[in-house]
């Protein structure tokens, strides 16, 4: 079985809930606080090697890592979940950091990424890395890393016949070309305005928001609708995928980490695309139940119950 290889950043979640952001100024109480694993590429990479829990399926995941405390909550989170790191370590950067505010009365979020040493992730760390990329049955970053990395990454599976994911998150101008690399694109209702310059807040506006990405050159859009599910839409077919619900909502930091990190497993297992984003919906829908993000991800087992009742 070949594996899912993920390219990203990972920083450590410093999350604060409170009843409502502060102003500039003020100073507030806040209800609670946790330290913990982040970063979209490593969450991505943990809700995957937790979906392939007893498949005998692998998740590598590549990035770079400061020397310090937060290095070794990323390697004990891998550890734990199953990831196989492939970890460059720069002795002149820090592990990077996120201040998550979160919303007690509803769980939203807001958050500010200080990116640290996988700010640095080079075109030479993914050139290190090329025989890991093209033996890969799938291949998924963000735009956390610097954007040429991520380029490179996607022109490498690509050139070797590699399954291409793009999760365009946090949201940044990206031209035709870089598109045109992406078997698949997963944008939040956001992130795909931003790349579009089209309102999404209803199915029929993503479907519009996703044909103006399948003129610029993508393969095929999954826009992620939070509480309304998911849109798949390709050239040829276009399916609203109805949210998964496990329970009531706790928290939706890392619910796309863990749409992407399932859906790009259930591809790689050749699963129909349409049963890959329904795969990635139950992992997010179980995710949102629980507080937190890596440890929020659920496993196979959980993933497959769910799906078997809904």
């Amino acid at each position: 079985m070949k594996p899912v290889v993920i390219l990203g950043i990972f920083v450590a979640d410093t999350a604060y809930r409170a009843d409502r952001m502060p102003k500039m100024g003020e100073t507030i109480l806040g209800r609670t606080f946790v330290l913990g694993p982040g970063g979209k590429g490593s969450n991505q990479s943990v809700a995957a090697a937790m979906a392939q829990r007893g498949t005998g399926g692998r998740t590598h995941f590549i990035t770079r890592l400061g020397r310090d405390d937060f290095a070794q909550i990323a390697r004990s989170t891998w550890a734990a979940a199953g990831v196989q790191p492939e970890v460059t370590e720069d002795l002149d950067s820090y592990t990077g950091a996120a201040f998550i505010f979160l919303e007690e009365a509803t769980g939203n979020n807001a958050i500010i990424v200080a990116p640290g040493a996988a700010g640095r992730v080079s075109v030479a760390d993914v050139e290190a890395k090329r025989g890991l990329i093209e033996g890969a049955a799938v291949f998924v970053t963000q735009l956390e890393q610097p954007i040429p990395a991520a380029r490179r990454g996607l022109e490498i599976a690509r050139a070797a016949g590699v399954v291409t994911i793009l999760n365009p998150a946090p949201a940044a101008p990206l031209d035709d070309p870089m598109l045109a690399l992406c078997d698949f694109v997963t944008p939040n209702e956001s992130e795909a305005e931003a790349l579009t310059g089209l309102p999404v807040t209803s199915v029929s506006e993503a479907e519009r928001a996703a044909d103006a990405l399948l003129a610029k050159g993508v393969g095929a859009c999954v826009i992620t609708l939070g509480g309304n599910g998911a849109l798949y839409r390709d050239r040829s077919r276009s399916v609203h995928v109805p949210v998964i619900s496990a329970g009531p909502v706790v928290e939706t930091t890392g619910a796309g980490d863990a749409f992407n990190g399932g859906f790009a497993v259930a591809l790689s297992e050749g699963r129909d695309v349409v049963d890959a984003v329904r795969f990635g919906c139950a992992t997010a829908g179980i995710s949102v139940t629980r507080p937190g993000t890596a440890p929020a991800m659920p496993d196979r087992a959980e993933i497959e119950a769910l799906l078997a009742r809904s």
